[in-house]
C-alpha cells in the first residue's frame, strides 16, 4: 500500500492534508447548519397581514376550487398579480398540506436560489473565493433574509431577477463559448418570464433599464448583439402568453385592470395609497445592507479600477442596482420590499471589495458590528416604551427579550470574528461575521411571533370553529381580514367596505353586501351566522340594537354570532 501511494503521488496526485480535510468538513457542516436554519424556521411564526395572509389564502382557495387560471381572493376575482408564486404555493399545499411553512416555502427557495446563483456568477468572473464571499454577503444582508422568510411576491420576483442577473453575467464572460452563451442567455430570458409571471411587466422593465443604464454609462453597445434578443423574446412569449390569453378569454375585464390599473396607474399615481417621498428607499437600503455599508468606498474603488475593455460586470451590477433604486423611488407606489432585486448585484460588488480587503480593514468592519450590537443590546429594554397602550407595550417588552438575544448573537459573532482575524484567518473571520449577522436576523425573525401571533387571529379560530357549520356564512363587516380566513380555511362575505376587493365586488356584486342595511337584513333573517368586525363597528351596531352574541375578541377584532348557542 505505501508503494502504491508513492506511485500515485509520482503521477501528480496530491495528498490531502488533515487540516484541509477538517476545513472541508467544517465548511460542509456550516452549510448544513445554514440550510437547516433557513428552512426549519419557516413555520416558527404565524402569518402576518397583509401580504402573507393574502397570498397564502389565495393559494388555499386555488387548491379548494381547483381553478388554476382565474385568481380569486375571498371568492372574488383578484387580478392584481400573475399566478406563478400562487401556483407554487398551491402545489406546496397539495403536496404537504396547508400551513405556514408551506406558504413560505417558495420564497425561501427563491431566496436560497438567489444566493447560490449570485455566488455562481461571482465565481465565474472572480474565482472561487469571490463566489463564497458573494454568498456570505447576500446571506448576511438582513433584507434578503427577511424577504426570504416572508410570504410576499417581492422575494419571488427578486429570486427570478437574481437568476436573470447571474445568467447574463455568466453568458457575457469572455471565455464562455458561443453555444454556452446562447444557453445562458436563454436561461436569462426564461427567468425574465418567471419574473413576469410572478409580478408583471417589471420582470422585463427592470432588466431593460439596467441594460440601457449600463450601455449608456459604459458605452458597451456590442453587448446588445450578444443578448439573443429574437430567440429570447420568443422564449419569453412562449412561457408567459398562454396564461394571459386564457385568463383574458375567461375574464374579458382582466386586461384593462391588470395592464392599465395595476401597472400604469400604480406607477404614475397614488391610486393604491402607497405614496411616499422620493427618499423613502434610502433608509430601507441602509438598513437592508447595513452589515456591509463599511465596504461602500471599496465598492466604488472597484468600479473605478475595472478595466474598460469588453463587458464590465461590476459596472453592470452598479447599473442594475441604481436603475432599480431610481425606478421605484420615482414611483407613486412604494413598499419596502420593492427594492429587494437590488441586493444580489450589491452582494457581488461587496464580494469583490471583500476579496481585496486586508485584516486591518476588516477589523474596522468587525468593530463597527460589535459597537452597534452592544448599543442595541443596552437599548433593548426600552422597546416596551414605544407601545401605544399597555397591551401593546407588554407585547413589545416580550419581543424586547428576543431583540436582546439577537444582539447578543451578533456581539458574540463579532468577538469570534475579531479573534479569527487577529490569528490571520481572514476568510473564516468574514464567514463568522456574516453568519453572526444571519443568526441575529433569524433570531429577531423567529421572536417576532410574540407580535405576529396575536395579529394573525389564529387564537380566535377554536372558539369560531366550535360554532361553525360547513354552510354557515361568516360576514366581514367593514374589515378585510387578511389572515383569519387562512386559519379558518374559510372565505368571508365582505360588508360595506370592500377595501382592495373593490374590483372583485364590481365583477361579482352578488357575492357581497354593499350596505349595513343589507347586512342587518341578512343578520336578522334567521340564518345562523358569524361576523367579524372592529370594536368601533361592534359598538356602533350594538348601539343600533342589533343582537350580537360575543364569540371571541382580540386587540383588532370582535367576533359575534346571531344565535345563542352552538349550531346544530
Amino acid at each position: 500500500m505505501p508503494a502504491m501511494i508513492d506511485r500515485l503521488n509520482a503521477r501528480g496526485v496530491q495528498r490531502v492534508s488533515p487540516r484541509a480535510t477538517t476545513r472541508a468538513w467544517l465548511g460542509w457542516g456550516l452549510l448544513a447548519l445554514v440550510l437547516a436554519t433557513w428552512f426549519l424556521s419557516l413555520d416558527a411564526r404565524h402569518l402576518l397581514r397583509s401580504d402573507e395572509g393574502r397570498y397564502a389564502e389565495i393559494a388555499r382557495e386555488m387548491v379548494a376550487t381547483q381553478d388554476w387560471v382565474t385568481v380569486r381572493y375571498q371568492g372574488l376575482k383578484y387580478f392584481e398579480k400573475p399566478p406563478l408564486q400562487l401556483w407554487a404555493t398551491a402545489l406546496a399545499f397539495e403536496a404537504f398540506g396547508v400551513g405556514e411553512w408551506q406558504a413560505r416555502l417558495w420564497v425561501a427557495l427563491c431566496g436560497a436560489a438567489g444566493i447560490a446563483l449570485t455566488a455562481l456568477a461571482a465565481q465565474r468572473w472572480y474565482g472561487r473565493r469571490a463566489g463564497l464571499l458573494a454568498a456570505l454577503a447576500l446571506l448576511a444582508a438582513p433584507t434578503w433574509n427577511i424577504g426570504s422568510h416572508f410570504n410576499s411576491l417581492d422575494m419571488g420576483v427578486s429570486g427570478a431577477l437574481a437568476a436573470v442577473l447571474a445568467a447574463l453575467l455568466i453568458a457575457q464572460h469572455p471565455q464562455t463559448a458561443p453555444a454556452a452563451r446562447r444557453r445562458w442567455m436563454w436561461a436569462a430570458w426564461a427567468a425574465m418570464a418567471a419574473a413576469v409571471l410572478t409580478k408583471g411587466l417589471i420582470g422585463i422593465v427592470l432588466p431593460g433599464l439596467a441594460l440601457v443604464g449600463y450601455t449608456l454609462a459604459a458605452r458597451d453597445w456590442a453587448l446588445w448583439r450578444r443578448l439573443h434578443i429574437v430567440s429570447g423574446t420568443l422564449l419569453l412569449l412562449a412561457l408567459t402568453v398562454p396564461w394571459f390569453v386564457v385568463v383574458s378569454l375567461r375574464n374579458p375585464e382582466f386586461a384593462q385592470f391588470f395592464f392599465i390599473h395595476e401597472h400604469w396607474q400604480r406607477y404614475t399615481s397614488s391610486v393604491h395609497q402607497r405614496g411616499a417621498p422620493a427618499w423613502y428607499f434610502v433608509p430601507q437600503l441602509l438598513a437592508g445592507f447595513a452589515p456591509w455599508l463599511g465596504l461602500l468606498p471599496r465598492m466604488a474603488a472597484a468600479l473605478s479600477e475595472e478595466p474598460g475593455a469588453g463587458f464590465r460586470p461590476l459596472w453592470f451590477c452598479a447599473a442594475w442596482a441604481a436603475s432599480i433604486f431610481v425606478f421605484f423611488s420615482l414611483s407613486g407606489s412604494k413598499l419596502p420590499g420593492y427594492i429587494l432585486p437590488m441586493f444580489p448585484a450589491l452582494a457581488l460588488l461587496a464580494a469583490v471589495a471583500l476579496a481585496g480587503m486586508d485584516r486591518r480593514g476588516f477589523g474596522r468592519q468587525i468593530a463597527g458590528l460589535a459597537v452597534v450590537a452592544a448599543l442595541a443590546l443596552l437599548a433593548s429594554p426600552l422597546i416596551g416604551r414605544i407601545g401605544a397602550d399597555e397591551a401593546q407595550a407588554a407585547l413589545l417588552r416580550s419581543y424586547g427579550a428576543w431583540v436582546a438575544a439577537a444582539c447578543a448573537v451578533a456581539l458574540a459573532g463579532a468577538l469570534l470574528a475579531a479573534w479569527l482575524n487577529r490569528r490571520g484567518a481572514l476568510l473564516p473571520a468574514i464567514a463568522g461575521y456574516a453568519l453572526a449577522v444571519f443568526g441575529a436576523t433569524t433570531v429577531g425573525l423567529v421572536g417576532h411571533e410574540t407580535l405576529g401571533r396575536p395579529a394573525s387571529g389564529a387564537d380566535l379560530v377554536p372558539a369560531m370553529n366550535a360554532l361553525l357549520t360547513p354552510s354557515m356564512p361568516i360576514y366581514s363587516v367593514r374589515l378585510l381580514d387578511h389572515t383569519l380566513p387562512f386559519y379558518l380555511r374559510r372565505t368571508m362575505v365582505m360588508v360595506e367596505e370592500p377595501d382592495e376587493l373593490a374590483f372583485g365586488v364590481q365583477q361579482e356584486p352578488q357575492k357581497w353586501l354593499p350596505t349595513l342595511a343589507a347586512f342587518t337584513q341578512a343578520w336578522t333573517s334567521g340564518t345562523p351566522a358569524l361576523a367579524v368586525m372592529s370594536s368601533t363597528t361592534h359598538a356602533e351596531l350594538q348601539a343600533r340594537g342589533l343582537a350580537m352574541v360575543p364569540v371571541a375578541q382580540d386587540a383588532r377584532r370582535v367576533v359575534v354570532a346571531n344565535f345563542g348557542g352552538p349550531a346544530r
